[in-house]
């Protein structure tokens, strides 16, 4: 899979107690909390769609066509 080169920023309101949780076992894990959150949009847009994450293809069908 060629890897992602651009970038476009989402902004989260969360609780910040949750927020420091999520942070120190995203350092635990020796991962970044972006690198995280990507990867749950991703998983989200495979499930949602029923099908396999692209680069190339930004924008799937909610149906899997």
């Amino acid at each position: 899979m060629t890897q992602e080169t651009r970038t476009a920023r989402l902004t989260v309101l969360i609780d910040p107690r949750k927020k420091a949780v999520f942070e120190r076992l995203c350092e635990e894990q020796d991962t970044t909390p972006s690198q995280v959150v990507r990867q749950l949009i991703r998983d989200y847009i495979e499930r949602v769609s029923g099908r396999p994450w692209h680069v190339d293809d930004p924008t799937p069908a909610a149906n899997g066509e």
